[in-house]
């Protein structure tokens, strides 16, 4: 059957994978070699050095591109190193447009390493995509987008956003972390790129830090993959196996995270001392109609405050949680709680941070694969 024909349950197992060469393994062998032999200068088998290229690492590449609809997949050390390659193809004076509820590592990347050489990032609400064309200017080359975004949950329409970047050529990028393609598949949706932190819902399992990109167009790969090898943040042979194998689980997992993220998200609107719930699967989530056209589902993670907005209560909350473990990252089979002011997004001033609505107040839920009633109790009994 025509790998194209196949639908995305299938394509996580089977999606750019063919049993290995050598002995017809069914999984990819870790190839944990830094060189390998030539017959002649030049004459190799297809690798010669593991920064440029490593087969284990290739056998993840053609799983991400299989797995979010593209042509070039490449993966690296982490999200962050992913989103530096992508950085990289611009040059002092340039302009990027992001929105401005982001990942702190997100933001602190563009403001305290790239901005010192002369590329300016505007913070604007992208929920409203009237608030990037008035960004626009000549200078613009690139629109950074996150969808949902980190921690506020807000809905961005990535179609919207393709039309405008396309009608001022402008390189369009979508960190797709949160949703996964199990959810939504921006390079469909117009987008000429696709960035995951890997670390997270692709590989699953809390056990590996690395990072990919998604892309469509052979120029842009090209670009990509020499910044890529000259920059040398590539993803190792170990961790290329562990993210692959945790692609092949994403679909069952995905499908727990979103079935237990709704349980929870209505458990803590129903309860009497939360005071707001951020989950683009409530019908009066600002773009919730917008979620529903371009996602499958709405996810498992989740942010709320309790009421009163009391900082002395969300640090009570998440260091009396049992089953949910208080831990930096998202996306493993276990359920994490944060306190995004003073870890995930304390590197963003506060004044910035409360502008986008991140509060001291504020927790934010990655909600795990654990039996629900056991996740439920635990919120239960750490807010009361």
């Amino acid at each position: 059957m025509d790998e194209n024909s196949l639908k995305f349950n299938s394509r996580t197992i089977h999606g750019g994978q063919k049993p290995d060469k050598a002995y017809g393994a069914v999984m990819p062998p870790i190839y944990q070699t830094s060189t390998f032999a030539q017959s002649h200068p030049g004459g190799h088998q297809g690798y010669e050095y593991s920064r440029s290229g490593n087969p284990t690492r290739s056998a993840l590449e053609n799983s991400l591109a299989s797995i979010e609809n593209g042509n070039y997949g490449l993966a690296f050390a982490s999200g962050l190193a992913a989103m530096d390659a992508v950085i990289k193809l611009l040059k002092p004076g340039d302009e990027v447009i992001s929105t401005n509820d982001l990942y702190g590592g997100s933001y602190r990347l563009f403001k305290k390493v790239f901005e010192k050489y002369g590329i300016t990032f505007h913070f604007v609400g992208m929920q409203d995509v009237l608030n990037i064309e008035a960004a626009i200017t000549p200078k613009t080359k690139l629109i950074w987008v996150e969808t949902p975004t980190n921690p506020m949950m807000n809905i961005i329409d990535i179609k919207r956003v393709a039309k405008i970047a396309k009608k001022n050529r402008i390189l369009l990028a979508v960190d797709n972390t949160f949703a996964t393609p199990y959810l939504q598949t921006p390079l469909d949706l117009g987008a000429d790129l696709v960035m995951h932190s890997a670390t997270k819902y692709l590989g699953g399992h809390s056990d590996v830090v690395a990072g990919a990109l998604v892309v469509n167009d052979k120029a842009l790969a090209d670009e990509l993959y020499f910044i890529q090898n000259a920059s040398g943040a590539v993803c190792g042979p170990m961790d290329s196996f562990l993210v692959l194998r945790g692609i092949k689980t994403l679909h069952v997992r995905m499908q727990r995270h979103c079935e237990n993220g709704e349980a929870i998200a209505n458990f803590l609107r129903s309860h009497s001392k939360i005071e707001k719930v951020f989950w683009p699967g409530f019908e009066n989530h600002p773009n919730h109609q917008i979620a529903k056209e371009q996602m499958q589902g709405f996810g498992g993670m989740i942010s709320f405050v309790t009421k009163g907005n009391n900082y002395e209560d969300a640090l009570k909350i998440v260091s009396n949680l049992k089953v949910f473990t208080l831990a930096e990252s998202l996306g493993g089979v276990e359920s994490l709680a944060g306190h995004p002011a003073s870890m995930t997004h304390a590197s963003i001033p506060k004044e910035e941070r409360e502008k986008s609505g991140v509060v001291d107040a504020l927790i934010r839920l990655s909600v795990g694969i654990e039996d629900v009633n056991d996740l439920i109790a635990d919120l239960n009994q750490a807010i009361e």
